[in-house]
């Protein structure tokens, strides 16, 4: 099954048929239990991960508040929006890259707003259909209001990718649906595209449940967690975007910044891309 719209539009957002998509874990920002650096020391890391990620060959990246930990539920304060906004403004200003945000837990209004301010290409949505018990607590479904905040603010030329099935959480309470039938869900909701992952951070994707999805979704299928240079090949048929964290930092740790060798090693395995 194919959505020709869609795809072609998620073509277009990466310019590319597959789209790969490092993953820039911002530093602990300001107000949060691990903060210490000053605004433009944590600028400035982003941009030097996301130079190293364009020098070895990366043409997408996405920034990531996961420093932030414990996270807050479905809001965060302005001092977290303004300042990924910031980084993912200079972040395009400075690099030729695609750049999409992403600001936990759920916080799928306050990215949406920073994207559009930056001028971003793309938003991933956590809770978008199905509501869950994540680590943060539950986690409720945000489709309509998210896509009508969308409209209000003019911001129709930013893809939002969802997630579905979330890794870091309980989905006993929709235990009887299966994944296809999320990514069905999400579809109807006006999905971009759905995003697919394993339990956890740098768990592989159960490939089974990606088939099905492919099968029953017409939405562009993204791989969001557990990509390496020896599964790459694997999945790459499978899937329309890889997010790629773990696999691309120092030491195979998503702490650690990025590790050109890692990345060119992954690269290498995928020639056409």
């Amino acid at each position: 099954m194919t959505n020709s719209v869609l795809i072609n539009k998620f073509r277009a957002c990466f310019n590319s048929e597959k789209a790969l998509i490092g993953m820039i874990h911002i530093e602990a920002l300001p107000g949060t239990p691990k903060h210490k650096l000053e605004p433009k020391k944590i600028i400035s890391n982003a941009i030097t991960e996301a130079k190293i990620y364009e020098q070895a060959g990366i043409k997408s990246v996405i920034i990531e508040n996961m420093h932030d930990i414990p996270y807050l539920k479905s809001a965060v304060g302005h001092e977290i929006s303004t300042l990924m906004a910031i980084i993912g403004y200079e972040i395009k200003k400075q690099v030729n890259l695609k750049c999409g945000i992403q600001i936990l837990a759920s916080a799928n209004k306050e990215a949406l707003a920073a994207a559009h301010s930056a001028n971003l290409d793309f938003v991933r949505a956590e809770g978008f259909v199905f509501g869950h018990l994540a680590d943060e607590g539950y986690i409720e479904s945000q489709a309509a209001e998210l896509l009508r905040y969308r409209k209000l603010i003019g911001a129709e030329n930013i893809m939002i990718f969802t997630d579905i099935k979330k890794k870091h959480s309980s989905h006993a309470i929709s235990n009887d649906t299966t994944v296809e039938e999320h990514a069905h869900a999400a579809q109807f909701f006006l999905s971009d595209g759905v995003i697919i992952t394993g339990k956890s951070t740098g768990m592989q994707t159960d490939k089974q449940e990606l088939i099905r999805v492919k099968q029953n979704c017409s939405l562009p299928i993204i791989v969001g967690s557990g990509i390496n240079a020896d599964n790459i090949t694997d999945y790459f048929p499978l899937a329309d975007g890889f997010i790629v964290g773990s696999y691309f930092k120092r030491d195979g740790k998503w702490q650690n910044p990025p590790d050109k060798e890692r990345i060119k090693k992954l690269l290498e395995k995928i020639p056409e891309l």
